[in-house]
């Protein structure tokens, strides 16, 4: 069994912007912050970094009650974001998945900066979240390549998840390999820190020429091209 690990926001879907405006609703509402520092980098971090530079730069204690009262704010203001901007699931994203899923030899995780739930109600809300049956989130670790060791961990439990060896149910993983697909450069140095085969899509904020500089084994304009992405499991 090959492992592929997909990030959300920028890969999967595009939001439009729900995610950063349940933020800073939170921090408005939660943290009696005025006006919000729209310089703090979103794309391809985990949640708890995000958070982290927010509470610094507005002199917010970065305790984990603060983090957990965040968290709670955040996720409350999340569904009502989702459905008031006009988000999307990005091309080719559903014939993808569908195609790695009837593979049968491909186990579809996620690798994403959000933490569960937030990542639970963003893919439910665009009817994916029951392709991924697990996952690396950003509940617990701030740095993408833990978030990425997590995920990888989280994989193998999946497919091994009676007694830890190298097959469940006749799925051998010995010759398996493991593909990582982002939009940013972070998705591609976190695959990398778990010795996966990456893919770059410029469907978030970056273009295929700026990826294409972090060396991936694809750079593509969207996901659309299925026989490029399709053709790394078959290496």
């Amino acid at each position: 069994m090959h492992i592929c690990l997909i990030d959300i926001d920028g890969t999967l879907v595009r939001t439009g912007g729900a995610g950063q405006t349940a933020f800073a609703e939170t921090l408005i509402a939660d943290f009696e912050i005025p006006e919000i520092n729209t310089n703090v980098a979103f794309a391809g971090r985990s949640d708890r970094a995000i958070v982290a530079d927010l509470f610094r730069d507005h002199g917010i204690s970065a305790s984990d009650e603060n983090w957990l009262r965040f968290r709670r704010g955040y996720l409350s203001r999340l569904d009502s974001a989702l459905r008031a901007h006009q988000g999307r699931v990005l091309p080719g994203v559903a014939e993808l998945l569908a195609a790695l899923a009837a593979r049968g030899d491909v186990a579809l995780g996620l690798l994403t900066g959000n933490i569960h739930e937030g990542a639970r109600r963003k893919l439910t809300h665009f009817d994916l979240w029951h392709w991924f049956p697990f996952g690396g989130f950003g509940d617990e670790h701030v740095e993408r390549c833990d978030i990425a060791a997590a995920a990888l961990a989280a994989a193998r439990r999946h497919l091994s998840p009676t007694n830890g060896d190298t097959k469940s149910n006749g799925r051998s993983t010995a010759n398996s390999q493991i593909i990582v697909i982002g939009d940013t450069e972070h998705d591609i140095r976190c695959g990398r820190s778990i010795g996966a085969r990456c893919i770059g899509v410029a469907t978030g904020q970056s273009t295929a020429e700026h990826l294409q500089t972090f060396a991936p084994d694809l750079a593509l304009a969207t996901l659309e091209d299925l026989p490029s992405i399709l053709s790394l499991f078959d290496e």
